[in-house]
């Protein structure tokens, strides 16, 4: 085995003779339940070789643990997770926007709820590592999408100490929790990209943290109009968290191209888009109020007068991504939103 660096400060880990190196890392608690690549000093050398800042910078501090995280120690976790070298900065940029307080990767661990971060890449490293956007974007099948996201939970996992049953408290969970990062498809969009219209310049590489549930299928393959196919948006929108919960949920909206085809058609831009949604989810108070509708659940029936916003201002995001055929899209139901939970985070990829 080679010799450590010098400017390297991970401690190192010698296994027995006779233990299996799978086995070995399952028992010691590194894995999330799937088996890990052994990260030997081979593989964490050649994995630094994919950025440019020193080893021994300190990229965040992770909850719950508040444990400083060096850029070491994610290349470590990267390994763990199957990364190439070439995706490092890409989870090194989702890592610092995970740490935020804006964020709050400690309450997303200890809520109850389904939900994960969601990690939404654009710019130009999207293409450079080869990462998916278009046909099977939200499942299986691509290295960088599978292994970044796997990445950033292995590092709150390992390093922030956040595992299931122990901070990581949710009742039933979602198969996204071990990974759920994709590319979106700005090539084929009618739209701006979505780091662009979070304030970012075009030709910068972004990553985009959101915390969210499972994706939720939406179809409608009749619609023709972009003011019917707003409609059905809407209609599958209103049952995030529940169809009588408003204003404390975000949502994310990944619009496919067939369906952003019927937007385009009709003139419509991403914030028009937005515009209409949030037009056609103001909810009335008789609707929303406990009992009504035979659903005990509701707001307090001293609304019962009053137009109610099922989304904050800020509570849709809007993404471009799929395959070319099918008018189907997907609803990414939030978290607790803004100050009560977790804001959506933008920040650009380094070097």
């Amino acid at each position: 085995m080679a010799p450590e660096p010098t400017d390297r400060r991970a401690r190192a880990v010698t296994l027995g003779v006779a233990e299996d190196d799978a086995e070995a890392m399952f028992e010691r608690g590194w894995t999330d339940g799937l088996p890990v690549v052994p990260p030997t000093p081979e593989r964490v050398e050649r994995m630094l070789a994919g950025t440019t800042r020193t080893p021994d910078e300190v990229v965040a501090v992770v909850p719950p643990d508040l444990a400083e995280c060096t850029v070491e120690k994610v290349a470590i976790n990267a390994v763990l997770a199957g990364c190439r070298p070439e995706y490092l900065p890409v989870v090194l940029a989702a890592v610092e926007a995970a740490c935020t307080d804006a964020f709050n990767m400690h309450g997303l661990l200890a809520t109850t709820w389904f939900s994960g971060p969601v990690v939404v890449v654009n710019g130009p490293v999207t293409h450079a590592i080869g990462m998916n956007s278009g046909v099977n974007a939200l499942g299986p099948g691509n290295r960088a999408n599978a292994t970044i996201g796997r990445a950033l939970q292995l590092v709150v996992r390992n390093v922030g100490g956040g595992r299931p049953g122990e901070v990581d408290r949710a009742t039933l969970g979602q198969p996204g929790k071990y990974t759920f990062c994709f590319a979106e498809d700005e090539a084929g969009s009618p739209w701006e990209p979505l780091h662009v219209a979070r304030g970012l310049e075009p030709g910068q590489s972004a990553v985009t943290l959101f915390a969210g549930e499972a994706p939720r299928g939406l179809a409608d393959q009749l619609a023709r109009s972009a003011d019917d196919l707003a409609t059905s948006f809407a209609a599958c929108l209103r049952t995030v968290w529940g169809p009588k919960a408003v204003l404390a949920f975000d949502a994310m909206v990944v619009v496919s191209p067939e369906h952003a085809r019927v937007f385009a058609g009709s003139g419509w831009t991403r914030t028009r888009l937005v515009e209409e949604l949030h037009a056609r989810l103001r909810i009335p108070g008789a609707e929303l109020v406990r009992g009504a509708g035979g659903i005990a659940e509701g707001v307090d029936p001293a609304w019962a007068d009053a137009e109610i916003p099922k989304f904050r201002p800020d509570g849709l995001l809007v993404v471009h991504a799929g395959g070319g055929a099918g008018l189907f899209s997907a609803i990414v139901g939030g978290w607790a939103s803004g100050a009560l939970g977790s804001e959506p985070v933008t920040r650009p990829v380094g070097t």
